[in-house]
């Protein structure tokens, strides 16, 4: 009974151990949620400055760029506006220049070039929209619209008549042009042509390739040598003389002295006489002196003649012999 007793006192005690330590366990539990939510509040608040913070950084940017792009647009706007204004008083002037010419009668047309080399400069440099906008704005100065509905028959034929000379006489400005632009074509071309022969000449006269100068590039600076940081100013004959000779002169050399060796062996051979016929020598000439009776068939040539009779009238016997048999 008292071992039951002492179990049941030590379980009582565990259990109340065990409930303490839950109740601070939930303590902390709370506390810990307190603070977590504590801190999702805290950034829940952070977000919605930041998100504020950014609305008001992107609506003052979007006005900043609207700011700018209308000062642009007025910009743009201006240039334009002065641009149609000089335009337009470039236009007036010519077409009072060209009143004015034809007020005077001066048969001969002159070409109207506004500006100097600048300004040719600048229109070269222009492109196709700045081009087509200057278009528009000269044709609006130039073709002023017509008031049909005010006109009567007779003053619509006259503007009909005057309209069609003005398609006459532009049409024959046109041709004059392409023919003017043929013949500079081809002046063009004869002047390149020129060019490139005076250009050949002048790369022959430097030691050069005839087509050096001609190209789309200038030639390529040829150094003395590899070794040396100087351009080469000899001539093309000069520089072809390098190389001559070597196999070539050794191989001439060679046949020289072959050729005077031969030279020598046949200026050394005996002398020979050509043997007398019918009494007389051949080539012998008039007033030559008679040759001695011991040269007449010389000295070496008797006996050899002399062996070669004896063979024949041998193989002649031998011959005769075997008909007989």
């Amino acid at each position: 009974m008292a071992d039951a007793a002492e179990d049941a006192k030590q379980k009582e005690a565990l259990n109340g151990q065990l409930k303490e330590y839950i109740a601070e366990w939930r303590k902390t539990r709370e506390k810990e949620e307190e603070e977590l939510k504590k801190l999702k509040e805290k950034q829940a608040k952070r977000k919605e400055i930041r998100a504020e913070q950014e609305k008001k950084l992107n609506q003052s940017k979007k006005e900043e760029e609207e700011k700018l792009r209308k000062e642009d647009n007025e910009k743009k706007a201006k240039e334009a506006e002065e641009k149609k204004k000089r335009l337009e008083e470039a236009e007036t002037k010519r077409q009072e220049m060209l009143e004015a010419q034809k007020a005077g009668g001066d048969g001969k047309k002159k070409s109207v070039a506004g500006g100097d080399a600048k300004d040719a400069r600048k229109e070269m440099t222009k492109t196709k929209e700045q081009l087509e906008e200057e278009k528009k704005i000269a044709l609006s100065i130039r073709i002023k619209p017509l008031e049909v509905e005010a006109m009567d028959s007779d003053e619509l034929k006259a503007k009909a008549n005057e309209i069609f000379n003005i398609i006459v006489q532009l049409e024959t400005d046109k041709y004059d042009y392409e023919q003017r632009k043929l013949t500079q074509e081809l002046d063009l071309k004869e002047l390149k042509e020129r060019q490139k022969a005076q250009l050949r000449q002048k790369a022959l006269k430097k030691g050069l390739d005839p087509e050096a100068l001609v190209g789309k590039y200038p030639p390529m600076i040829r150094m003395y040598s590899k070794y040396e940081r100087r351009t080469d100013t000899r001539t093309y004959d000069d520089r072809k003389k390098l190389y001559e000779g070597g196999w070539e002169v050794i191989r001439a050399e060679s046949l020289d002295a072959i050729w005077k060796e031969k030279y020598e062996e046949w200026s050394k051979r005996p002398s020979k006489k050509l043997p007398k016929w019918f009494g007389e020598r051949p080539g012998k000439k008039a007033g030559d002196a008679e040759t001695p009776e011991g040269e007449e068939e010389g000295g070496d040539e008797a006996p050899a003649a002399e062996e070669e009779e004896d063979y024949e009238e041998e193989e002649e016997e031998e011959e005769e012999e075997e008909e007989e048999e």
